[in-house]
């Protein structure tokens, strides 16, 4: 009787390099990589999102002290925003936190970029002095750096003074600079132009580092100028990385509130009063939880409206055919 021989399925010889095929009926374990970044999305959506919607909530009720305490606040829908855009007040403060942002933009815009420029071109010790300098200077704490400030300005103490009235102007002996709103307005200006040029400037000399070389070559044969070449040849390479850097700072300036709060606290008057600051004031002075909550949400929303500028015009040079 002859043996039978056990039949063997013939081997699939697979390619090197690809994928082992799944085996039927093996469940997929696909939900893994969800379960593990669950975590992060929840304490996102508990740190970000509820504050983001509770204010809201707290916007569209009469929430004062009493309601604070009591929590049987009562909804009256858009009466606190109508209060609001009927005060002369919030379109005094809407005015200059707007002149407060352009100003800071335009100079830490044209400063950073100058000093991106200045670095580029500098040699590789004195560029990473400038690197280092940036770094430390972006490190610095808020409250620290203001504080700073405030010593340095102080109308006694105050090395400023110390340094103007050597120089022969007596009249800023003992001058008292957080009591005028220009000077005050000023000196704000200068700490977040401070604060932020570093920033903006390592990033753009980053973006610097990637133009090709053979571009600057080629504009030098044909002649052109170092202001030709930075708007012919480095400004549209940089144009990305510039709108998102302007994008950045507006927002962040927009929303300024440490630097002012710790500083002045808005004054004096309402001399240094930006929105965030008005929302601030308007909860706590008054007790008007209400209101700082709507004038909050207004600040998100004109901020958010800076953001889809800056995705319409990323969106529209993504679809630029060159």
């Amino acid at each position: 009787m002859p043996a039978v021989r056990e039949r063997t399925a013939p081997r699939v010889h697979r390619p090197p390099g690809s994928p082992p095929r799944r085996r039927p009926g093996r469940p997929s374990h696909t939900f893994w990589p969800y379960a593990l970044i669950a975590p992060a999305i929840g304490g996102m959506l508990y740190l970000l999102v509820y504050p983001l919607v509770r204010a809201v909530v707290i916007s569209l009720q009469d929430f004062r002290l009493r309601q604070l305490i009591s929590g049987d606040a009562e909804f009256v829908g858009l009466r606190n925003y109508r209060t609001l855009l009927s005060d002369p007040r919030f379109w005094e403060v809407t005015g200059r936190t707007f002149v407060f942002m352009a100003v800071n933009v335009v100079l830490i815009m044209v400063i950073s970029t100058l000093v991106a420029l200045m670095t580029e071109r500098l040699r590789r010790a004195g560029r990473t002095v400038v690197l280092c300098s940036l770094v430390l200077a972006w490190a610095m704490p808020v409250v620290a750096a203001t504080t700073v400030f405030q010593w340095l300005f102080h109308s006694e103490f105050g090395i400023v003074n110390q340094l103007l009235t050597a120089l022969g102007f007596e009249s800023f002996d003992r001058y008292p600079w957080f009591a005028n709103g220009t000077a005050s307005f000023t000196i704000l200006v200068l700490l977040i132009v401070w604060q932020s040029v570093p920033f903006a400037a390592v990033t753009l000399y980053s973006a610097l580092t990637t133009v090709p070389t053979e571009l600057y070559e080629s504009a030098r044969l044909d002649g052109a100028s170092g202001s030709r070449i930075f708007r012919s040849v480095t400004f549209p390479m940089l144009r990305p990385i510039f709108m998102l850097v302007l994008s950045l700072e507006v927002i962040w300036t927009f929303k300024a509130f440490v630097q002012i709060w710790v500083m002045t606290r808005g004054g004096p008057g309402d001399a240094t009063t930006i929105l965030p600051v008005y929302a601030v004031q308007t909860a706590l002075s008054s007790q008007r939880y209400d209101l700082g909550s709507a004038a909050s949400m207004i600040t998100v929303i004109l901020m958010s409206g800076v953001l889809v500028l800056y995705f319409r015009q990323m969106l529209r040079q993504e679809d630029d055919p060159r």
